[in-house]
């Protein structure tokens, strides 16, 4: 086998360019024979680690991090979200596990076109805003949330705080369904040996990272709305929390070991379920423990493309990481970025221009294909290279909108019948690879922690497109694809992906930070195959992201001032910033064991055995 490897590796250096080297590059793990983990967080690091010294496989590291996250960058991801999970099995099957979260089933279109907050707290012009449901207007009469008259007093407008904190701003959770349903089926620990190390941390405690202290600064105010909330994260710690003080969550522990021990069936049709009803019935919501106990994971086929000789393998919808990762490598694949070198304003403005046009295609068509008709013709071939022609070398494009993929009425995406979110990867010696990403959307999600339970809830129902055309929280938009429906999945930009030579992994990949997980992701890709770079080189490499609306170009300060004055002179309206998202990875070994990185932006670890 590490024949195998190293033949690989050398057939991919003669490719793309990779350097024949084993000494890691400043902040890269060291090649390792076994396993190699990458996270966000060492602690989390740690936790896969510990899973694979204990015979279990990648899988189990991936699982053991997705837990441990959940306690030591809970504001980011936890039980109470959502995820996607891509796998390279050792037998060579491509898993993708959906475990986005579901509207509940009164959920509605039109529920977040009210201003105003839960309890009838007072609207702008004298009405109330009653549990959510109806609106009480000032002649005293009371009529439904969705009726048109409620719509006409409200002008038709979305109060976004709605959709981003308290009660209806929850999806049903998926994320430890998915990992229960990984572990029964693909790893080889027990799941509850994994819970109850995540269950010790949260009991003992842990030192916060400076990111984990930003967050709980930012979103004070936000925090302080809900009582249980406001009690673990700003009584837990001091009013101005700074890295290395130390948080406790036992009753997170609690409920860890409440699944240790009656599983799935806690979370889903037992207690916890019983618990977040209750508290939605009296605060406004409309989630239900039904909505629970219908939950399911969805087993997807992947998005598989190619570029440049390799396979991508990534996340289909409800995510558009993967539909639009791989049309921009495809829209790509007509230029030679290579000879353009990865820092010039001729790479930027390309890759600009095409994220530009695959983000305009991802408004218009992305949406749950259980639900929305998502064509398969926006990763062909062809379609790119028609797009491609549009792309002036000397000159930003006005993009008006999506363009028409081959086959759009007629060929879909279906499901398979048998510094917000995280991502982490892991692979094993056997030829197990994964990527997993995970969220509760933004910094701490709803704010709602579940009574009792210490499970920090998501705010996913904001990816919904309120109103088509209406920016939600990260400015993107969205058209009837991505309309809010009882029972829908919201449209995603997680993009957790495995790129493969010759039908081996090379590189697991995905990002944090809204739709700025595509571009990461992309980038990290293309620096891979494009300029031979380690994970470690490819993460540190200066950003850019464009999503088509706002018409933006949004690069990091790295790329210099002599040639960001470039992007400005081609007509791009330019967004400088110190630093774009956080992105993990592992990848091939020169000798055929394992290199990683976490994202040198960040305070993650990659380590490996």
């Amino acid at each position: 086998m590490k024949r195998h490897a190293l033949t690989l590796f050398l057939l991919l250096g003669a490719i793309s360019g990779l350097r024949a080297t084993t000494s890691p590059i400043p902040g890269e793990s060291p090649a390792v024979k076994r396993g190699m983990v990458a996270t966000v967080n060492p602690l989390a690091t740690q936790a896969g680690l510990d899973a694979l010294r204990a015979g279990g496989n990648a899988v189990d590291a991936a699982i053991a991090c997705a837990l441990t996250l959940g306690v030591v960058d809970g504001h980011n991801s936890g039980i109470g979200g959502g995820c996607f999970l891509t796998l390279r099995l050792a037998d060579g099957r491509l898993i993708t596990l959906d475990g986005r979260e579901t509207a509940p089933a009164a959920a509605t279109r039109d529920m977040f076109l009210y201003t105003g907050k839960v309890h009838s707290t007072p609207l702008l012009d004298g009405a109330l805003l009653v549990g959510c449901t109806a609106v009480l207007l000032p002649d005293g009469r009371v009529v439904p949330l969705g009726s048109h008259e409620a719509a006409t007093k409200r002008d038709g407008k979305i109060d976004m705080k709605l959709s981003q904190d308290g009660a209806l701003a929850v999806g049903i959770p998926g994320e430890f369904a998915t990992l229960a349903y990984a572990s029964t089926n693909f790893g080889r620990l027990p799941l509850r040996r994994l819970l109850e190390a995540a269950a010790k941390i949260a009991d003992n405690g842990f030192p916060i990272d400076s990111h984990y202290a930003s967050r709980v600064r930012a979103t004070r105010n936000e925090l302080a709305a809900f009582p249980d909330a406001r009690a673990i994260f700003l009584r837990g710690l001091p009013a101005v929390p700074a890295k290395g003080d130390w948080l406790k969550q036992p009753d997170l522990a609690k409920s860890y070991r409440a699944m240790a021990t009656q599983g799935v069936n806690w979370f889903y049709r037992g207690d916890f379920a019983a618990r977040t009803a209750a508290w939605m019935k009296t605060h406004g919501g409309v989630v239900t423990a039904a909505d629970f106990a219908r939950y399911e994971v969805v087993p997807r086929e992947p998005v598989r493309g190619t570029y440049r000789g390799f396979e991508i393998v990534s996340f289909p919808p409800p995510s558009s990481g993967g539909v639009h990762v791989v049309e921009i490598l495809n829209l790509l694949e007509s230029f030679d970025l290579k000879a353009m070198g990865d820092t010039s304003a001729d790479f930027v403005h390309t890759v600009a221009e095409a994220m530009k046009l695959a983000f305009a295609d991802r408004a218009k068509w992305l949406g749950d294909p259980d639900f929305t008709q998502v064509p398969t013709g926006l990763i062909a071939k062809g379609y790119a290279v028609e797009l491609a022609k549009t792309i002036r070398p000397d000159r930003a494009s006005v993009v008006a909108g999506a363009g028409t993929p081959p086959f759009a009425d007629a060929d879909f995406f279906r499901r398979e019948q048998s510094r917000h979110t995280t991502h982490f990867s892991t692979a094993d010696a056997e030829g197990n690879w994964v990527a997993c990403t995970a969220s509760l959307n933004t910094s701490f999600g709803s704010k709602v922690v579940v009574p009792g339970t210490g499970i920090l809830l998501n705010n996913h129902m904001d990816d919904f497109s309120a109103q088509p055309g209406v920016p939600n929280y990260f400015g993107l938009v969205g058209a009837e694809a991505n309309a809010v429906a009882a029972g829908k999945r919201p449209l995603s930009s997680m993009s957790p992906t495995i790129v493969l030579k010759d039908g081996k992994p090379i590189l697991s990949v995905g990002a944090a930070g809204g739709p700025t997980i595509i571009s990461q992701t992309l980038l990290a890709i293309l620096r891979t195959v494009d300029f031979g770079k380690s994970p470690r080189e490819a993460l540190a490499g200066a950003r850019l992201h464009h999503q088509w609306k706002p018409d933006e170009l949004h690069v990091e300060a790295a790329f210099g001032d002599a040639v960001i004055a470039e992007f400005r002179k081609r007509g791009h309206t330019v967004v400088v910033e110190k630093s774009l998202g956080a992105a993990q990875a592992v990848g091939l070994a020169p000798d055929g064991g394992f290199l990683g990185s976490a994202d040198p932006r960040g305070e993650g670890l990659a380590d490996g055995l």
